[in-house]
């Protein structure tokens, strides 16, 4: 209890107050209008009406500065309450004067914690003045205290969702920007590894075999053009405004680009089973995962010659399993990075699971399962 009482003293105000505006305009105008039809309506001491339109700047403060917004408006409520109570046979009562429940409103709506406070404790006294000024009975009592808490109720209803909407959008962007990473590293390292082993060939070859590197050199310059094209189309679709029209992410359909016979290690792919009618989210999962597993064996897998990929429809799941045949350091399984974490991540978004480790074989084994 002490520490919910101390996080609500220590509220701040809503960041997203929008500016004074049309319908902030409007209000004034309905709320000087009232007041100047009222006076003439019922014609007598002229301070009330004065009083009154001392409210104006406080309904257009109201949001940004919500607590002097609600001790101007109540404190006319206040004075005028004291000045009933000073000259009973005046009539001041104004109609118009209920403004000051939006006032009220807009304090516990885009107040800090200690505004709301502290202003709330302000009207609470203003209202027991004005009730005890006009000797209200217990049903007005009731009533009043009833309209009173409805409004701060609502207030604080609005708040709170806002609240909650503002905390589910930056729980999406941190989703989108999850997201994003484990795309990215999938693409360029994927990439930047498929450019560094051509290099390393092409620096053995480079001496004895001219015509191979420049074949070697043609295969990098390639790879980097597709690389700065997805890094491009990606950059696109974030920039853009409006929706945009790009290419469909790789699915199982295309890993016969991941495979490789000229180089080493070779990559060899072998599809299994009806493939065709995935879910696109499982479909483009498959394809990072044995990108991902393929980058993962050529830059830390020593000695291997060989990557293989295989995926195989079993009932309502999709079986995906990628092997080399590198050498595996002994002892324990090296801590994960960045990779196999986004891996793991993939499958378990999409309800799978995924297996990395040492194979029985020798080289490491990536065996991931998703439902189709």
């Amino acid at each position: 209890m002490v520490t919910a009482r101390r996080s609500f003293w220590h509220e701040p105000r809503p960041g997203d107050a929008p500016p004074i505006g049309r319908l902030d305009w409007l209000l004034v105008g309905v709320f000087v209008a009232v007041t100047v039809v009222e006076s003439v309506l019922r014609p007598g001491w002229p301070l009330p009406v004065v009083l009154a339109l001392v409210l104006v700047p406080a309904l257009l403060w109201r949001r940004r500065r919500p607590l002097a917004a609600a001790l101007v408006g109540w404190g006319v409520a206040g004075l005028l309450a004291v000045l009933q109570v000073t000259a009973p046979a005046a009539d001041l009562d104004l109609f118009s004067l209920m403004a000051v429940l939006v006032l009220l409103y807009a304090l516990v709506r885009w107040g800090s914690g200690r505004e709301i406070v502290a202003g709330t404790v302000f009207v609470t006294a203003v209202v027991a003045l004005g009730m005890y000024a006009s000797a209200a009975g217990r049903a007005d009592v009731f009533g009043g205290t009833v309209l009173l808490l409805l409004i701060v109720a609502l207030a604080a209803v609005f708040r709170y969702r806002a609240d909650l909407w503002h905390r589910r959008q930056r729980e999406i962007r941190n989703q989108e920007r999850v997201a994003l990473a484990r795309e990215l590293h999938d693409i360029v390292a994927h990439h930047v590894s498929a450019i560094a082993v051509q290099a390393q060939a092409g620096r053995v070859v480079a001496a004895g075999r001219p015509d191979k590197a420049a074949e070697i050199l043609a295969a990098i310059e390639a790879e980097a053009s597709r690389t700065l094209a997805e890094m491009r189309a990606m950059v696109r679709v974030l920039r853009a405004d409006d929706a945009v029209a790009f290419a469909p992410p790789p699915g199982v359909a295309d890993l016969h680009a991941l495979a490789r016979a000229d180089t080493t290690p070779t990559v060899e792919v072998a599809l299994h089973g009806s493939l065709t009618r995935l879910a696109r989210p499982v479909d483009t999962a498959l394809y990072r995962l044995a990108q991902e597993s393929v980058t993962n064996a050529v830059r830390h897998a020593r000695s291997v010659t060989r990557v293989g990929i295989d995926v195989r429809r079993e009932g309502d799941a999709v079986r995906l399993r990628v092997s080399d045949d590198g050498q595996h350091e002994p002892g324990p399984v090296p801590e994960r990075g960045f990779g196999l974490l986004g891996m793991a991540e993939r499958a378990q978004l999409l309800g799978g699971s995924l297996v990395a480790g040492p194979g029985p074989d020798g080289g490491w084994v990536v065996e991931a399962v998703l439902p189709a």
